[in-house]
């Protein structure tokens, strides 16, 4: 059996506070395999967001371990976890986070920068995302230009840049009306039936009914991991 994308044992994190530690996480088991789409819910305050922010190595454990396509990220260097985050992991943020003054093929194709790659096949490799996400024809536009949804799509590009098996994707439909909510999560159903794991923040049941499972955290811990019945999106 193949080994999962994500494996965490007994994952813990703690914030200092001035009343004293404040644990987050409580001890988090949990394995997604590859192609899966998951989504993680829960109220504000139960730990998604701080699960997310460990998946994306963007914040280490206080305890347990997590192992990324089979690698104990807490045994990793700077340089290597940098290296093994920037292949495998494609990140999209409910906010967009587009430099406002790059077009939109130069802020596609940032991640290939801090990868190495030379200009003419970042070039190459952002317009080919930009057409995968329909917005080939608006890569020297601005991102003032277009609309919030074209932002998200142009976000997702960015995403998909480094070919990675793995986007997180933190509340993708936040900013977005319900219209567009609909076209973007079938833009990552679309991907995820492509081959790529796909794992999503969301407070919201009719965006995490796109999903194949939905892991429910609440006080820092997993409370329910069950499949998405068939044809909920729809129902919707």
């Amino acid at each position: 059996m193949a080994e999962p994308v994500i494996r965490v044992v007994a994952l813990g994190k703690s914030y200092a506070t001035a009343a004293g530690a404040f644990p987050a996480l409580r001890g988090v088991d949990l394995a997604i395999d590859r192609g899966e789409f998951v989504a993680i819910m829960g109220p504000s305050g139960s730990g998604k967001s701080t699960f997310m922010n460990l998946l994306g190595c963007l914040d280490t454990p206080s305890s347990g371990d997590y192992f990324l396509v089979a690698r104990n990220v807490a045994q990793l260097g700077r340089d290597d976890l940098a290296k093994l985050r920037n292949r495998t992991i494609g990140f999209v943020f409910q906010g967009f986070n587009l430099l406002p003054r790059m077009t939109l093929e130069d802020n596609v194709a940032l991640p290939l920068v801090y990868s190495g790659v030379d200009r003419e096949p970042r070039r190459q490799k952002a317009r080919q995302e930009l057409d995968r996400v329909g917005l080939g024809s608006y890569a020297q536009s601005l991102p003032s230009r277009i609309s919030g949804g074209q932002q998200q799509r142009v976000a997702i590009a960015r995403a998909l840049v480094n070919s990675p098996q793995l986007i997180l994707a933190d509340e993708p439909t936040g900013n977005l009306d319900s219209q567009t909510s609909e076209e973007i999560m079938a833009l990552f159903s679309e991907l995820n039936g492509e081959g790529i794991t796909v794992v999503l923040v969301t407070h919201e049941p009719d965006i995490a009914a796109y999903a194949r499972r939905q892991v429910r955290f609440r006080d820092g811990r997993i409370v329910s991991d069950t499949p998405t019945p068939p044809g909920a999106a729809a129902a919707c």
